[in-house]
């Protein structure tokens, strides 16, 4: 992408002249021009919050946004600091990012590539955004996160479980604090193990994306590593909403588990559908069918009810982990709005205070000193224990959740246990494993 697309406000440094209110002139000398796109010029700093306002994932993220206003109030020194109190690195106060006033701007990515392109580049050059948070889609994060290489930005992913996003698609400008399809495999495999066995005939209904791929060829690899067999796998657009024409064929499959590979309203409306079917009550290969959903939300299990309880799945993080962090956000977050985050809240939060963070740590906020502050960075106190960005991928290694749905719900947020915190160990892989090959990080890109 041009220069010439990001001459907006913030992409030149501010003159003397600028501060007097005269007239810029329209032709600049090298010394003029900013050394990174969208250089802050000491007012103030603007972050774009890219986020689905509506679309199957609009839940997610319209508390993604509930986050992000939070950690902007945090940043500028407003309410009680939540995280920033229990974050390992002490560089933020309150007081901004390196004396800047934090403002935000916001779009809809409408749980759609293209859109989400479109608002994230209105945000960098008509907003100024000198980096681009959220999105509850991988299809999404991997469409903003290259948009972001090319304009010379930092793109702090929001929730985004694809293998992709930090394996073939990966990017120098792009980091990744959410979990991924990999480490839900390798986490839920050994519990659906003991908790079902090792004979096992598994249906696959997975979302036709790029997360949906990933997801199940990971959970496939999982599972038949331990035993299982896989009996099919049928692919369902981002769009259906009435899946009980892909439910029918399980019946007769010779399954005796569903996995639905499918997230938000779209794994609301198939689990209904599977219940409505009465799966859960048949047995099939002398075995109880068992229905099985690798990446859970708080969202999700309210909007499904009764139908997940006792399902087991995978999370990211949750409101009712008891570490400082947790409980710190939590707090803040429930003053604030009534309600326990979710876990694409907290990652949206984290990925806000991180960027925050490296700015400060550098002193600057030039893409490529924040990519040196998070490559290989090791922090604590954002809920997830002891965790690091790594350099070779840009991606989090860390703790991840075993869940299912509880049996005896107090209220509409206490819809899941968790099950068994999986060590970050158990969950690490090699850079070059199969799943995330193909890609180059590349180097970072500054842009002007």
């Amino acid at each position: 992408m041009s220069n010439s697309n990001f001459t907006r406000r913030g992409l030149l440094k501010t003159s003397s002249l600028a501060g007097a209110g005269l007239a810029m002139p329209t032709i600049f000398t090298a010394s003029s021009v900013a050394a990174y796109t969208n250089e802050p010029d000491g007012s103030g700093v603007t972050l774009g919050f890219n986020v689905p306002q509506t679309g199957p994932y609009a839940e997610e993220g319209k508390d993604e946004l509930r986050a992000q206003e939070l950690a902007v109030e945090h940043l500028n020194g407003e309410g009680d600091g939540g995280m920033l109190n229990t974050f390992s690195s002490k560089a933020l106060q309150g007081g901004g990012i390196l004396g800047n006033k934090v403002s935000f701007v916001t779009g809809d990515t409408q749980t759609k590539s293209d859109a989400a392109r479109a608002s994230a580049k209105s945000m960098i050059e008509k907003d100024g955004a000198i980096m681009i948070n959220g999105g509850s889609s991988s299809g999404v994060a991997v469409a903003v996160q290259g948009l972001c290489q090319d304009a010379g930005v930092i793109f702090m992913a929001g929730l985004t479980h694809s293998n992709d996003t930090t394996g073939k698609d990966k990017k120098a400008n792009g980091f990744r604090h959410f979990f991924n399809a990999y480490m839900s495999g390798a986490a839920l495999a050994p519990v659906l193990k003991n908790a079902y066995g090792s004979d096992r005939r598994a249906y696959h209904l997975t979302a036709d994306y790029t997360w949906g791929w990933t997801q199940q060829e990971s959970m496939q690899a999982a599972t038949e590593s331990m035993g299982w067999e896989t009996a099919n796998n049928v692919l369902t657009p981002l769009a259906t909403t009435d899946f009980s024409s892909y439910i029918a064929p399980v019946l007769n499959s010779g399954a005796d588990v569903l996995v639905l590979n499918h997230y938000g309203g779209n794994m609301v409306n198939s689990l209904t559908s599977a219940i409505q079917f009465g799966l859960r009550d048949k047995q099939v290969n002398g075995k109880q069918f068992e229905i099985v959903v690798p990446l859970y939300s708080e969202l999700m299990a309210a909007g499904a009810g009764e139908n997940i309880k006792g399902v087991l799945g995978s999370m990211n993080w949750n409101w009712q982990l008891p570490d400082e962090g947790t409980k710190a956000f939590v707090k803040s977050f429930g003053e604030k709005y009534g309600r326990p985050p979710s876990n694409s809240a907290q990652t949206c939060y984290a990925q806000t205070l991180l960027y925050a963070d490296a700015a400060m740590r550098a002193g600057s906020f030039n893409p490529c000193a924040i990519v040196e502050a998070l490559e290989g960075f090791e922090f604590d106190g954002l809920g997830n224990g002891p965790t690091l960005y790594r350099a070779a991928d840009h991606q989090c290694f860390k703790d991840v959740l075993v869940v299912k749905g509880a049996e005896n719900p107090t209220n509409e947020y206490d819809t899941l246990e968790i099950v068994e915190v999986t060590p970050r160990a158990q969950v690490e892989y090699a850079p070059d494993h199969p799943m995330f090959a193909g890609g180059e990080l590349g180097k970072c890109n500054p842009g002007a």
